[in-house]
């Protein structure tokens, strides 16, 4: 077979505008930590690291909004069927503003409960409530955002999502700047300047959706009546869905709670090697994505050979970029680390961690594969089942932590990623074994 056949390059026509959109998602982050890391304390990153963790891991937790809303569509995409099309957008979005709007609402407590489970240094949790006071206003921007991306990719209108990811990211980074270093805010600044660019993005966002739903012959009718279809094969979809999500941030937010509990140089190191990580792994979601599209769209058309085609495009594509990234952090990852924090202590410390980022990649690139053939064919429950076996390998290899500190925290990590891929390859070869894959999932 050749190695950059027609499959492969029908995976970079999608994959590659993801790839490019996805990494100014953890550019944002590179950009929050290199301008906190400068500032004149660790207590600044660290109090950002712990806001980002508490963020991610709520707001992540609502991921199956884009999930659920990219497989649905997806597969409504392979069918040919516009009134799938209209009720795959309006039933999540519904959902994700009335969940924003609850989050908003009651973030002071929320924020309370998060940082008492974290806990750490008070002048660090001081740094974090300040953070997420302002940043958790935008919720209903953030999570809508989340629907309309889900939406965008699974009609594969690349360009769509590329635009909204890029413009609202590139707005970020310029507020992020202006507010921190300019009118020298510090953490408000970086929490506003996300705030007013995801409400930003929500207006980009929704007029892309428009242009799109006239593309494809979705009337206002059809999207008037959409909430009412089907709503309980989403609701058991993305209950399937959370619990995976849960699991999965509870494992990444034991990274930040337990580094806390190591001293402040540790939780402000692993931030900057988090960040690493968050990059390689937005970048290489790009080919996921591309796979979650084609994966729904077979899907919907039962098309068995298109759907191998593309996988294994993904493997050896996906699998050289996951090479080069790991090349990457091995060969330079100190200067690297150098361009994100001015500390000599944080600088000295990561050098003792680096060669995790040069395993890592190589690691976790499966999982990520894996995760967009699963959330296209909507096999939630099986994602679920697959993140407790990782989660369960999460847990056991922490019992090392007192002996190997760190580095502990870093390999549970790779422990984690490794059997999230493995658990899912043994699913996956069953179902094409048993001639299953297709069937009601």
């Amino acid at each position: 077979m050749p190695f950059f056949a027609s499959a492969d390059k029908a995976l970079w026509r999608l994959a590659l505008p993801m790839i490019f959109s996805n990494i100014t998602v953890p550019l944002l982050g590179l950009v929050d930590t290199a301008v906190i890391g400068h500032l004149d304390s660790p207590v600044y990153l660290g109090g950002v690291a712990v806001g980002a963790t508490a963020t991610s891991f709520l707001f992540m937790l609502l991921l199956f909004l884009r999930m659920s809303t990219t497989g649905l569509t997806a597969q409504a995409f392979g069918a040919k069927n516009p009134q799938a099309l209209a009720r795959a957008l309006v039933q999540p979005l519904i959902l994700a503003l009335g969940a924003g709007a609850m989050i908003a609402l009651f973030r002071t407590p929320i924020i309370d409960l998060a940082l008492h489970i974290v806990g750490g240094s008070e002048a660090v949790l001081e740094q974090a409530r300040r953070f997420l006071a302002i940043r958790w206003l935008s919720a209903p921007a953030s999570l809508a955002n989340l629907v309309l991306l889900g939406w965008l990719l699974g009609v594969q209108y690349a360009r769509a999502p590329v635009i909204l990811l890029i413009v609202g990211n590139i707005l970020n980074i310029v507020l992020d700047l202006w507010l921190v270093m300019g009118l020298h805010m510090n953490v408000q600044g970086a929490a506003l300047a996300t705030v007013i660019a995801e409400y930003a993005t929500l207006l980009i966002g929704l007029l892309m959706v428009r242009k799109v739903l006239r593309l494809r012959g979705v009337s206002r009718a059809m999207l008037k009546q959409a909430w009412r279809g089907n709503v309980r094969r989403l609701l058991a979809l993305n209950r399937d869905i959370m619990l995976r999500s849960l699991l999965l941030q509870l494992c990444f937010g034991a990274i930040t709670v337990l580094g806390a509990r190591l001293g402040s140089d540790i939780i402000a190191v692993n931030a900057v090697l988090m960040t690493l990580l968050t990059f390689t792994a937005y970048a290489l979601d790009g080919f996921a994505y591309a796979v979650e599209a084609h994966s729904g769209q077979a899907y919907g058309a039962r098309d068995g050979s298109q759907l191998l085609e593309v996988w294994r495009a993904a493997c050896r594509q996906s699998g050289i970029v996951a090479l080069l990234f790991s090349l990457v952090y091995l060969l330079a990852g100190e200067p690297i680390v150098a361009l994100l924090t001015s500390l000599p202590q944080i600088q000295q410390l990561a050098d003792r961690y680096l060669v995790w980022q040069a395993i890592l990649p190589l690691v976790g690139v499966w999982c990520y594969l894996l995760d967009g053939m699963f959330i296209g064919a909507t096999r939630a429950a099986e994602m679920r089942n697959s993140m407790a076996v990782a989660a369960t390998g999460f847990a056991l290899t922490l019992l090392a932590l007192p002996v190997l500190g760190n580095h502990g925290l870093w390999l549970a990590l790779a422990v984690f990623l490794a059997l999230r891929g493995l658990s899912l390859a043994w699913i996956w070869r069953r179902h094409w074994r048993n001639g299953t894959w297709f069937a009601a999932s």
